[in-house]
């Protein structure tokens, strides 16, 4: 909490002051009112400008100035830096819980409008304290390993590999196919330290009563198996992968996969489009990050990633703007259709339904439907430590860590998240 409240004023500090004059956009009614939003989705970043686009048309005292942030982005680190420079969007992102809490002096009340009946109440949870709302959904999304069904084939594996020791072996197949196993583009932290690592989290008997202990000391880290068992899964795409994963980024690590030059990649639905412009009608499905032979391994990963906030402290007027533009995306046939037809997302509302999203979607909903879904854990994380634990990970792939001092790092970055909060 002293975190949270110094961070708060450090960023009350660097946010510029909004003047009296700043309401005379809407003294001359023919004057028109800029949005500024954030993009978390640089995979949309086309779709949404398009979307944007028809909004404006529709709402010609209306013109929406989109920033796209995301892939080897620090989304954090950025937002904070526009608003040092005094350019706050009007409308940004945040994934819940910890990081809601620790930007509450910008997050506008979202309680009253339009779209909070037709939300799945689960999905809502993150963003939610004192019974209001601060948030609206972006979408569902599930994550896993994306395989090329082709490859597969043609590699003649004929069982998808639901176990590490089935997995491992079918990596070893595909590379004696002349097929390299694993794009593993490692360069982005995230990848390693919330997406991998949570599987960890997610296979403890209950990672809530497990994140609980690690606050009270009671367990630590480096005695846990089932994190020693993830860095087994993290061992096998390093030897099956391409070479130099810390140098291979995100578009480069999705650019192998789409061009066919490897049969595996470690993401999510969200790269449905760019596969789509890549290599269009591409053969895929999902498999699972089997971290030992144990059956609950046979789940993706089904969350919320993020949530629409309004910034509380632009002028009333693009705040009353601000809320009209989400309610629209959410509930004009044109709103939903770039949801749907254009963004590949899997709808977080019940008004919206998903068809035509691509393969990937498509799979995910029959995980979530068949109940074969582990959790993301990271939002319940002490506020900093994903970022620590990607770096040590990082550092474990370059051979500077071996895997009994990874498993150190991650207590003594959990350990000093935890001092920080108290």
């Amino acid at each position: 909490m002293v975190l949270a409240a110094i961070l708060s004023l450090s960023l009350s500090a660097c946010e510029p002051v909004k003047k009296e004059t700043a309401s005379k956009e809407t003294e001359n009614p023919k004057q028109k009112i800029t949005l500024d939003i954030r993009n978390p989705k640089v995979e949309i970043s086309t779709q949404f400008e398009q979307m944007a686009a028809v909004y404006e048309k529709e709402h010609p005292n209306v013109d929406i100035r989109i920033h796209t942030v995301g892939g080897a982005a620090d989304d954090l680190t950025d937002l904070k830096a526009q608003i040092a420079a005094g350019d706050s969007p009007d409308i940004f992102t945040n994934t819940g819980y910890e990081n809601a809490l620790l930007w509450k002096n910008y997050l506008e009340d979202l309680s009253d409008q339009p779209w909070v009946q037709h939300a799945y109440q689960d999905a809502l949870k993150p963003m939610t304290f004192n019974h209001k709302i601060y948030g609206m959904p972006l979408n569902l999304e599930g994550y896993g390993f994306i395989y090329n069904k082709d490859l597969f084939k043609k590699a003649g594996i004929e069982t998808l590999p639901k176990t590490l020791t089935e997995l491992t072996a079918a990596a070893e197949q595909l590379q004696k196919a002349g097929i390299t196993p694993f794009a593993t583009g490692y360069y982005e932290e995230w990848k390693l330290g919330v997406h991998l690592l949570n599987i960890a989290f997610a296979q403890q008997e209950d990672p809530n009563a497990f994140i609980k202990s690690l606050n009270d000391g009671t367990k630590k880290i480096h005695h846990n198996q089932t994190f020693k068992d993830t860095m087994k899964l993290l061992d096998v795409t390093l030897k099956y992968g391409n070479d130099n994963p810390l140098t291979t980024d995100y578009n480069m690590e999705v650019n192998l996969f789409a061009e066919g030059k490897a049969a595996m990649i470690q993401q999510g639905n969200w790269v449905q489009p760019m596969i789509d412009q890549l290599s269009p009608n591409m053969n895929i499905g999902f498999l699972p990050l089997p971290i030992s032979d144990e059956k609950k391994n046979d789940a993706l990963v089904v969350n919320v990633p993020n949530y629409w906030v309004v910034n509380k402290q632009t002028t009333p007027e693009k705040k009353k703007e601000a809320k009209k533009f989400l309610n629209w995306m959410v509930s004009s046939e044109q709103g939903k259709r770039f949801m749907t037809e254009e963004f590949k997302f899997i709808p977080a509302f019940k008004n919206i339904k998903a068809a035509n999203l691509g393969p990937l979607a498509t799979e995910t909903i029959t995980y979530y439907k068949a109940g074969k879904t582990l959790d993301s854990n990271w939002f319940n994380f002490p506020v900093g430590v994903r970022e620590e634990f990607g770096l040590a990970m990082q550092l474990y792939v370059g051979k500077q860590l071996n895997r009994q001092q990874l498993l150190h790092e991650f207590q003594k970055s959990w350990d000093k998240a935890k001092s920080n909060m108290e």
